[in-house]
């Protein structure tokens, strides 16, 4: 038992090869999948450090990326509805 576990552990501290990146890669082409898989491999127990690493930095780089988007989207939205107000404030006036 003791010995299944440090292989285990040693398989999961090895660098990841060219093909196990490409088939990490092929798997994030598939649709809904993409969504799922990075939280399996961020946090799941039985994957690769460097795996592991990658799709926690990969989920912190995309909720950064996501909280600008929201904030971008909010700014823009507030200009445009800002615009709205005054283009229709002056159409009262005639």
């Amino acid at each position: 038992m003791e010995e299944q576990n440090n292989q285990v552990m040693k398989d999961n501290t090895q660098p990841m090869s060219l093909k196990d990146w490409i088939i990490t890669f092929l798997i994030l082409l598939i649709p809904f999948v993409n969504i799922v898989m990075p939280f399996v491999w961020a946090f799941g127990g039985n994957v690769n450090i460097s795996k592991k690493n990658y799709f926690r930095a990969y989920l912190i780089f995309l909720a950064i990326s996501l909280v600008i988007f929201i904030l971008f989207f909010s700014a823009m939205m507030a200009f445009i509805l800002s615009i709205i107000g005054s283009q229709g404030a002056q159409f009262k006036q005639y």
